[in-house]
C-alpha cells in the first residue's frame, strides 16, 4: 500500500510530465494507492494559479482522478494534524508535512521526488524516490 505525493499523483494521471516506468510500475502494482485529502486542495490551488491545466473542470477531474484511477483519498484527521505539527522542520510546507504524517499514521510507503522528504528520519524504509 502506497501514498502518492501530490506531484506524483498529477504526473501519473496527466500526460504533460510523465513519471519513470519504474515509478508507474510501483503505482500500478500496489495493492492499494492513496492520496491525502490535502492533495485535492493542492490540485485546486495549482489550477487556480494556472500552474497546471486540466481537460475538464477541477471538481470533475478530482472525482474521476480518485474513483476511476482506483486511488483512495485519505482524510486529514486530528492524529495526522498532530503528527504533522510535531515533525522536524526540514520542510516548511504544511501540505507536504500533512502528506508525510499521513504516510506515518497509516503505515504506508510514500512516493515523492521532493528532495526535502529524504531529510525525515521518520521516512526511513518508507520513502520511494526512484
Amino acid at each position: 500500500m502506497i501514498l502518492l505525493d501530490t506531484h506524483i499523483w498529477l504526473r501519473w494521471l496527466l500526460p504533460t510530465d510523465p513519471l519513470s516506468v519504474k515509478l508507474v510500475d510501483k503505482i500500478e502494482h500496489a495493492e492499494v494507492v492513496f492520496v491525502s485529502a490535502i492533495s485535492c486542495w493542492e490540485t485546486v490551488m495549482l489550477v487556480q494559479k494556472r500552474r497546471i491545466v486540466l481537460n475538464q473542470p477541477v471538481e470533475q477531474w478530482l472525482t474521476e482522478a480518485s474513483t476511476h484511477s482506483g486511488v483512495e483519498v485519505l482524510p486529514i484527521t486530528c492524529q495526522i494534524s498532530r503528527v504533522a505539527a510535531t515533525l522536524p522542520e526540514h520542510h516548511k510546507d504544511p501540505a507536504d508535512r500533512l502528506i508525510i504524517a499521513t504516510a506515518l499514521c497509516h503505515d504506508l510507503k510514500l512516493i515523492s521526488l521532493d528532495r526535502m522528504f529524504s531529510g525525515y528520519q521518520e521516512l526511513t524504509e518508507r520513502l520511494i524516490a526512484e
